[in-house]
């Protein structure tokens, strides 16, 4: 066996599924080595020709990216802004859940977008922002924030005499982004979180940002400012989970009259980008008002890739292992051949996400190959490699993409109020159908202000009604407001048992909201949860692969699930066991060992899963491989430990084997014999 094919062998199928993009560019990190440029070039001359214009006349756009699923539209976003950062900003804004909450979405995501540090960048696309004010150009940025806050707003109150809303307090916050002990008081101000009266006080602001027209006109504010910077781009993508109309069809024409509002209202600096399913577009168009339509400057379609493209993005994928050997092999495409891109795709088209695909599929048995010839030199009798089931295959590819997505989802969601309210109503709304079959009935609260906040359910076989409340807002004011709504509610008879989840206080026995509490939730049947932001991770991190089913871009193996076939991998996998929020809601129909989160590090059930998924995902791995891998998902074990615990697996089961025990472990293979 040549070297080449022994990398292959012991090396992870470079073309993973795991290793595809989708969602929000800020939290998919991609490798620029694994990009073809001339693949959508196009298209990215296009939206770089649209902001030079906005740069030029500060006059707002929009364009909308048409593409079918697996076109490589949520790539090309993180492309876009990957190669384009030095001439805009760029916003990703996830699915809105709220047609009535929508401004107040933009606004959000909006401000978490710009406090994100581009790569090879050493400062927030916020600081950049603040550096570039007119004002300030020619002066030390240290200089300006040496000065005292009124002497900053006051100068600023004189570039900008009008055309900011609320300027005062604003500008204000701006200052206070510059102060340490501020700064995350600043930004939860801007994204329009709910805060205290001592927080607010702090800031020298009267309110929260807490309506529709508030958040509108503070993003204009952003567009106003950035005429001396850059221009702002908002990326919409994955429509297919926005909000729903009471038909059940996604609330596009909400999006399209903010988009027209952000016309009409000349809101500056800004490139509305939707990015959407081809399909989706023609079954939806027809709902959005002509007038709306119209407000759109450019459609930009992604065309299928030639034969020439697909064949270089397999190059892109291989040299991560061709680079491992000297020479290298003559074909930059080793293993895999031109011949197979054209006896699978006879037309000379394809999408990129199919050419993956069939890179991974030939990969496998090109693995698979080279291992049961390796088994064949070995002295002592060893068990015959398997093709592993479909079924089987599948649930162990799907382990690993939530393992991945679920520490991805940690290390960046550290408190339960980085979502908003209408966020988390509908995350865990989606969570709870995904554990058990069961009809959710959204918006259960009759106040307008708060039926984004709450939903209702029955359990199968049971007739009583159970609503569910889910508030984190810091006043007083509003939580009584809420609670009067909930109160209405039980009156009507609209549920028979109520939830309330809130983590943050219920205030003191002088609020009105505390007496109010008390009388709801002391001796009744009602009850109230406090919820985790590890219970909050599981949420989310379901919400994206929910996000990426819906819009066709979830891939699995060799799979690309639908919804209800994700939600038949959660039910099989587990996945959301452990998530202590839901154990309290009562809502799983079976029992299992649930992880203490305080003595996780000491369980070896996470890693023998992960080791035992990733053998049979890969059907041979290095052990070496493998144990770097491990690591790199628990990095609070030792080589060592990861090492006898995959030996203990393979002399304890009948899944995984070693090849040759025979060798030293930096030379063994790890297979699947099911």
């Amino acid at each position: 066996m040549n070297s080449i094919d022994r990398i292959i062998q012991g090396e992870p199928n470079p073309f993973d599924t795991e290793t595809f993009w989708s969602g929000n560019f800020w939290q998919e990190e991609q490798n620029p080595d694994l990009t073809v440029h001339s693949i959508h070039y196009e298209a990215i001359a296009e939206i770089e020709k649209l902001i030079d214009r906005i740069a030029e006349d500060n006059r707002t756009r929009t364009l909308i990216l048409e593409g079918e699923t697996g076109s490589g539209k949520t790539y090309l976003l993180g492309r876009i802004k990957r190669t384009l950062k030095s001439k805009a900003f760029f916003v990703y804004i996830e699915p809105f859940t709220a047609s009535d909450y929508i401004w107040r979405h933009i606004l959000r995501y909006t401000v978490d977008s710009l406090l994100e540090v581009p790569e090879g960048e050493k400062e927030s696309q916020l600081v950049k922002w603040l550096q570039g004010l007119s004002e300030f150009k020619n002066r030390s940025f240290l200089d300006w924030l040496r000065g005292e806050r009124q002497v900053f707003i006051r100068k600023l109150l004189d570039v900008y005499p009008t055309g900011i809303y609320n300027a005062q307090e604003f500008f204000g916050v701006l200052y206070d982004l510059t102060e340490p002990r501020l700064a995350n008081l600043a930004c939860e101000w801007l994204r329009g979180d709910d805060l205290d009266e001592e927080s607010l006080r702090k800031l020298g602001v009267q309110n929260a940002i807490e309506s529709e027209d508030a958040a509108q006109k503070m993003l204009a504010n952003f567009g106003r400012i950035a005429a001396a910077t850059q221009p702002i781009v908002l990326c919409f993508d994955q429509l297919d989970n926005i909000a729903r109309q009471s038909d059940g069809t996604i609330d596009l024409p909400c999006l399209f009259s903010v988009n027209s509002l952000i016309h009409t209202q000349k809101l500056k600096n800004f490139l509305v980008l939707i990015s959407i399913i081809t399909d989706t577009w023609k079954q939806n168009a027809p709902r959005v008002q002509a007038t709306d339509r119209d407000r759109v400057d450019s459609i930009v379609q992604l065309k299928q890739i030639n034969l020439d493209q697909a064949e270089a993005l397999w190059a892109s994928r291989l040299y991560l292992l061709h680079r491992q050997i000297h020479p290298q092999p003559t074909s930059p495409i080793y293993p895999l051949t031109r011949q197979h891109l054209e006896a699978k795709f006879p037309g000379g088209k394809t999408r990129p996400r199919n050419t993956l695909i069939l890179g991974r599929q030939l990969m496998q048995a090109a693995k698979m190959g080279s291992l049961k010839e390796a088994i064949e030199t070995v002295p002592n009798p060893t068990p015959a490699p398997q093709l592993v089931t479909e079924d089987t295959g599948l649930l162990a590819a799907f382990k690993l993409v939530w393992l991945r997505k679920f520490n991805q989802t940690q290390q960046r969601v550290t408190r339960i109020r980085q979502y908003a309210t209408p966020e988390l109503i509908q995350m865990l709304a989606e969570a709870m159908s995904a554990v058990r079959s069961i009809q959710i009935q959204p918006r259960l609260l009759p106040s307008r202000t708060y039926a984004s906040y709450s939903f209702s359910y029955q359990l199968p076989g049971q007739s009583d009604r159970i609503a569910i409340v889910w508030t984190e807002d810091l006043n007083m004011v509003k939580l009584y407001n809420l609670l009067k709504a909930c109160e209405e509610a039980i009156e009507a008879k609209l549920c028979q048992k109520l939830q309330l989840i809130r983590s943050e206080g219920i205030g003191t026995p002088a609020n009105q909201g505390y007496k109010l509490y008390q009388k709801l939730f002391t001796d009744s049947p009602h009850e109230r949860l406090e919820p985790d932001v590890t219970s909050v991770c599981y949420l989310v991190t379901y919400h994206t692969l929910v996000n990426d089913a819906l819009s066709g871009e979830l891939a699995i193996g060799e799979h690309t699930p639908n919804l209800p076939q994700l939600e038949a991998l959660v039910r099989d996998a587990q996945v959301l066991k452990n998530c202590l929020l839901l154990r309290k809601l009562g809502i799983f129909d079976w029992e299992t060992l649930m992880i203490d989160p305080e003595v996780q590090e000491l369980n070896w059930t996470a890693v023998e899963e992960f080791i035992t998924s990733r053998a049979i995902d890969q059907q041979c791995i290095a052990v070496q491989r493998l144990v770097q891998e491990a690591i790199a998902q628990f990095p609070h074990l030792e080589a060592e430990q990861i090492r006898q615990r995959i030996q203990h697996l393979c002399e304890s089961q009948t899944q995984i084997k070693i090849l040759d025990p025979q060798v030293s472990w930096e030379e063994q293979i790890v297979y699947s014999i099911e």
